[in-house]
């Protein structure tokens, strides 16, 4: 019961501290100023996209030169409604990836496992398994491309997301 208290007592003084800092700060020019600079700052593309740390580590294992596999690659410009089952395919085909470079034991795993690991959590979180429109192509219909090309396009996709 008394720590249960005084865990109350010292959440009430550092409210009181920090109440009282924040309208000090709003009292005086500068601290206006600040505090109006940070409340207008725009986000930037990498902090609002879901998919930041995915295209990161695509972008570290782009130039990887012992990937050698064929992969089925969707059409960057499929349409909207056809984007889950896209982002789905990729990461798909980044498993594939996965298996080949923990194969050949490749210099770029961890990025890869990185790639499948964000991507996947990113389709959980946002819904993206769900059942697609008839109209969108299942991932094995799509034409094989090399790493690439492949990887090109993933980048492709994600920016079209983040924007």
């Amino acid at each position: 019961q008394k720590i249960h208290l005084k865990s109350i007592c010292l959440q009430y003084q550092l409210y009181l501290l920090l109440n009282s800092y924040f309208f000090c700060l709003l009292k005086n020019e500068m601290g206006l100023i600040i505090f109006f600079l940070c409340a207008s700052v725009p986000k930037t593309a990498a902090g609002h996209c879901k998919w930041a740390e995915v295209l990161k580590d695509l972008e570290q294992i782009k130039t990887s030169k012992d990937i050698d596999v064929s992969l089925y690659t969707a059409n960057t410009d499929e349409d909207k409604e056809c984007q889950g089952p896209v982002m789905r395919c990729f990461f798909l085909e980044t498993e594939v990836i996965l298996q080949e470079c923990l194969i050949k034991n490749c210099s770029k795993t961890q990025d890869v496992l990185n790639i499948w690991k964000n991507g996947n959590a990113s389709l959980e979180n946002n819904k993206l398994n769900s059942t697609a429109p008839a109209k969108c192509k299942e991932c094995e219909e799509y034409e094989e491309k090399n790493f690439t090309e492949f990887i090109q396009s993933f980048v492709k996709v994600i920016q079209k997301e983040c924007k």
